[in-house]
């Protein structure tokens, strides 16, 4: 199994937008602990992948080990660790893509 985490910034700009949804939001985000290789890859940066999980017109993204994702089987990911890092409306999709890969150039995973 797969461990899911969400940043703290993250998690309280969830707790805003959607107030009363918000434990629903967290547990679709912590589903990728059994179906680790649930949503749509967007971007890639040397070995680390970053992909969104989508909620109406939400988007979730997280980044994580893409060679893991791609060959193993989930039984096989209980080392994993899939990091949620931004969310954003349809409008701004583009925008937070190229942040999040801004920061993984510059600083790596561990800048978030």
């Amino acid at each position: 199994m797969a461990k899911v985490f969400i940043t703290p910034s993250l998690f309280e700009k969830i707790q805003k937008t959607f107030k009363g949804d918000a434990d629903k939001i967290i547990d679709l985000l912590e589903t990728l602990e059994e179906n680790p290789k649930k949503g749509k890859e967007v971007g890639c940066i040397g070995k680390v992948v970053i992909k969104e999980i989508r909620y109406n017109v939400y988007r979730f993204y997280f980044v994580t080990d893409g060679f893991k994702i791609k060959f193993l089987k989930n039984e096989e990911l209980s080392d994993l660790l899939i990091k949620f890092v931004r969310m954003s409306g349809k409008d701004g999709q583009q925008k937070v893509i190229d942040e999040i890969k801004y920061v993984l150039r510059n600083i790596g995973a561990e800048g978030f």
